[in-house]
């Protein structure tokens, strides 16, 4: 019985990775590598449409889970992958459906065998505060920033977008673009915003991403007189405005466009910054642009 069940969860696997890939391979060359047949397949697709709106969406979800596993090799357990659905596609759900379904697939994380803990002398991380505490309003500039990191695909590969935004007037302040995730980018991107700035007793959030609690990014704070704040552990709604910001250049741009190369992204990403900072008015900025209210306070 199990076995029977075992083999089922393995050809519902099948069917939901050929369905995301029907639309680049023939479905007659998918089947034929997965080992299944393109009658079963097309019989779990015509009773996709008899599903209810909840089962559906249930398949759509099976879908982007099994992207998941396929971008980071199946290292990510049920938690981690509903952050990743909720950080890459801003899909808010549940982390026991997402057990759920992953259960369904018959797929789980990677589990590596865990090494004996030696305290260490010296912490090898800086963990803040969380100083800015959602107070997402300043009443000048430099006087609160936050920072995060996002993913953005294109064709078969992808890139990181590290962003530094003002508070005051919603303002990105510097922005790298990088094909790392790594420290490097984000001290880059720290160093770029501070250049030609008087940032002495400024405030820089961010999570608390390894990056971020390197002692290397701590350091270049302190020396330039900038006091570091952390969301909590797990709570994306810290950093919110940043979040928003994400939110914002993904609807209104990457979203719009189907990007090929890394050139045609990076164009993308330099022209909407351009228009997010110049021409697009906040209603509560006074329907002006994030520069236009700087200037004009000025």
């Amino acid at each position: 019985m199990g076995t029977a069940k075992g083999a089922s969860r393995r050809r519902q696997q099948a069917f939901v990775i050929i369905e995301e890939l029907a639309q680049r391979y023939a479905v007659a060359l998918l089947c034929q590598l997965a080992g299944v047949s393109r009658s079963g397949y097309y019989k779990w697709r015509s009773r996709k449409g008899r599903l209810t709106a909840r089962q559906q969406e249930n398949e759509q979800l099976k879908i982007k889970i099994m992207e998941c596993r396929k971008r980071t090799r199946g290292i990510y357990g049920y938690l981690r992958t509903r952050t990743w659905l909720r950080k890459f596609y801003g899909i808010q759900v549940n982390h026991k459906r997402v057990y759920r379904l992953m259960k369904e697939l018959g797929i789980r994380s990677v589990i590596r065998r865990k090494r004996p803990y030696f305290a260490a002398k010296e912490a090898v991380y800086v963990i803040s505060d969380n100083v800015l505490n959602r107070q997402f309003q300043a009443t000048r500039p430099l006087e609160k920033w936050v920072t995060d990191i996002t993913y953005l695909p294109f064709g078969q590969s992808f890139l990181y977008l590290s962003t530094i935004y003002d508070l005051y007037n919603n303002e990105v302040i510097a922005y790298k673009i990088g094909a790392r995730n790594d420290i490097r980018l984000v001290l880059d991107t720290v160093k770029k915003a501070i250049r030609n700035r008087k940032t002495r007793g400024l405030l820089l959030h961010s999570d608390r991403g390894f990056q971020y609690t390197s002692k290397p990014y701590s350091l270049l704070l302190k020396r330039h007189g900038i006091q570091a704040s952390m969301s909590r552990k797990g709570n994306c709604h810290d950093n919110a405005s940043m979040e928003s910001f994400f939110g914002h250049f993904k609807s209104e741009s990457l979203r719009l466009h189907r990007f090929t190369s890394r050139k045609q992204l990076v164009d993308e990403i330099h022209r909407y910054i351009r228009f997010y900072n110049h021409q697009r008015f906040q209603k509560k900025l006074n329907n002006l642009s994030p520069v236009e209210y700087r200037t004009k306070a000025a």
